[in-house]
């Protein structure tokens, strides 16, 4: 995800409507894996938490590293866009949020994470090739990294894609940013080949009514 994407996720961001006030359980903060709303695993996927450093990658709006927060963890977001940080900062003042690309911030430091997730974020944005040994060598030894985004749109369409965001106004040429698509057991393969050890990578299977799944993996730092 480089510098000059953000004006397409400007203009998807100022689209979002942003997380709501409570979820179905009446609670204020929640974490949540997938595109459906109160549907799939929580943040226990991640490990616990708290008293740890954690990295959100692509932290969008803010609403699972204010969760991760109000859970008692040392979490820190990076964003591109700068409506969205805009967006994190003016309702979770207290998030540690930064307007940065994923390689921007993980080779500017040294401090080791307990955790990094990605929620239809940078995971899917960035090369895996450049995004996965830099994720490993911030990760503390048993650290855990997860990532979530929508399965591959078209069969036998992977590796690196165009994805269209929202024209900035109706009649204006459309936005891109290139995103990566790959099955699960290509994840897999690729996290394995990183370093990542107790790999799995899975499709959570939608709410009824819809048709599209989660593309959910996770791998584990070795010790």
């Amino acid at each position: 995800m480089r510098e000059q994407d953000a004006g397409a996720w400007d203009v998807w961001g100022a689209a979002r409507p942003g997380r709501g006030e409570r979820n179905a359980a009446g609670a204020a903060t929640w974490f949540n894996w997938t595109q459906w709303p109160d549907h799939g695993p929580d943040e226990r996927l991640l490990g616990d938490l708290a008293g740890g450093r954690v990295l959100d990658l692509g932290c969008g709006s803010g609403g699972n590293l204010a969760h991760l927060v109000a859970l008692g963890a040392e979490a820190v977001g990076v964003d591109i866009s700068p409506v969205q940080v805009a967006k994190a900062r003016e309702r979770w003042p207290h998030l540690d949020v930064r307007q940065q690309t994923a390689e921007e911030f993980l080779t500017a430091g040294t401090a080791e994470f307990a955790a990094v997730y990605s929620v239809f974020g940078a995971a899917w944005f960035t090369d895996p090739a450049e995004l996965l040994p830099l994720v490993h060598a911030r990760l503390a030894h048993g650290g855990v990294y997860a990532f979530s985004h929508n399965p591959p749109a078209l069969e036998g369409c992977y590796g690196p894609q165009a994805s269209q965001m929202q024209a900035p106004e109706k009649g204006a040429e459309p936005l891109y940013v290139k995103r990566w698509d790959h099955e699960p057991g290509r994840w897999a393969e690729l996290l394995q080949q990183a370093g990542f050890t107790g790999v799995t990578a899975e499709v959570v299977a939608p709410p009824d009514g819809r048709r599209t799944g989660t593309l959910l993996v996770r791998g584990v730092r070795a010790r």
